[in-house]
């Protein structure tokens, strides 16, 4: 057979493989308070978080790809602290994984909370373990032959991008590298990634005001320019509380493109009702009849963390499942104002529909 027929049935038999759609899922905030490292810590003198994302490990797992923003530096060696310099133990990304979670985002503003070695000690536990991550280098070499990270799932092929808006002052040195919030950065990247065949970007931003519940202008301004430069999907962190989402739009593109302004904690010690948890947002791509791929629909889901107590250690629950008595009046509060919020806010995005 000639080299030319071997080929296009290879593409055609690849082109049959490849699923309709791919669902993505993106979680908020995984953060780690000094109450949560102190509920991990047993007699040993090791850290268990093997109960902590078991309620919700069946909404992880259910998705082709997920995704959760890693806010704190990680190490197997102590001493570990919570805010506002945060450092917890590598066990707590075991358990993330082990839940489902396939990309770590570790461009946000406690990247440097342990400066350059934290950096980089958080690279190596998640290298060690082959878990995809984005958004910090150990070195301008490791940036440059990590990204674009192209990854493929279920048949597409989707870039992920990662930036910060800043890290609480506190400068890289001794050469690690963060993803800073740079338009020219950003285009530049977003090229990059087109060229080595992504078929759909998603870009994470850590950016806006903590505990507002609306976005600011330079999210919503940001946001804009994003989807100018071909973004499909737009997910954002950092505020600690859930903001609206919204499909818009391309005429650049022609294609309509998701932004999710704050997911919101997806698991923490914060203890005012709109902290309390965040959402699930689940995003399916499809390839369309001429082969493109592109965003075709979201919904939100939300959960709550139950803090430790009642012989377990702190958890995340589906917010309407939350078992507990001494907890249920504050996921309630919790659930109301953020689906209000939604409700009101939120364009064509809805609720997820577990009877589907």
């Amino acid at each position: 057979m000639n080299t030319a027929l071997l080929s296009i049935i290879l593409n055609i038999a690849a082109l049959l493989g490849q699923s309709s759609d791919v669902e993505l899922l993106f979680a908020g905030d995984a953060m780690q308070h000094k109450a949560q490292i102190d509920a991990a810590r047993r007699s040993d003198g090791t850290y268990d978080y093997s109960d902590c994302f078991t309620d919700v490990e069946a909404i992880v797992k259910g998705a082709d790809f997920a995704i959760v923003n890693l806010e704190t530096p990680v190490g197997s060696a102590g001493p570990y602290s919570g805010y506002p310099c945060f450092y917890a133990p590598a066990s707590f990304v075991d358990a993330l994984a082990d839940a489902g979670f396939d990309l770590f985002l570790t461009a946000n503003n406690h990247t440097l909370d342990r400066r350059a070695r934290g950096l980089r000690s958080t690279v190596d536990e998640l290298n060690a373990r082959c878990i995809y991550h984005t958004g910090t280098y150990k070195n301008a070499a490791e940036r440059a032959s990590s990204l674009p990270l192209v990854l493929p799932v279920k048949g597409m092929r989707i870039a992920f991008l990662n930036y910060t808006y800043g890290t609480n002052g506190i400068q890289p040195n001794d050469g690690v590298v963060v993803d800073y919030i740079d338009r020219d950065l950003i285009t530049d990247d977003i090229a990059r990634a087109r060229v080595a065949g992504a078929e759909a970007i998603v870009v994470a931003v850590h950016w806006g005001d903590e505990y507002r519940l609306l976005p600011n202008q330079s999210q919503k301004s940001l946001a804009k320019f994003l989807v100018e430069q071909g973004a499909d999907l737009i997910i954002g962190s950092h505020p600690h509380v859930i903001q609206p989402m919204e499909v818009v739009h391309s005429d650049t593109f022609d294609k309509n493109v998701l932004v999710v302004y704050s997911l919101g904690n997806f698991i923490s010690n914060m203890k005012t009702r709109d902290t309390r948890g965040g959402a699930f947002v689940r995003a399916r791509l499809r390839r369309t009849p001429d082969g493109k791929v592109r965003f075709a629909d979201a919904d939100w889901q939300l959960h709550f963390t139950v803090p430790a107590g009642n012989g377990r250690n702190y958890h995340v629950v589906p917010a309407d499942s939350v078992s507990i008595p001494q907890w249920q009046r504050q996921a309630a509060d919790f659930s109301r104002a953020a689906t209000d919020i939604f409700h009101r806010h939120n364009r064509n995005v809805p609720q997820h529909n577990s009877q589907k």
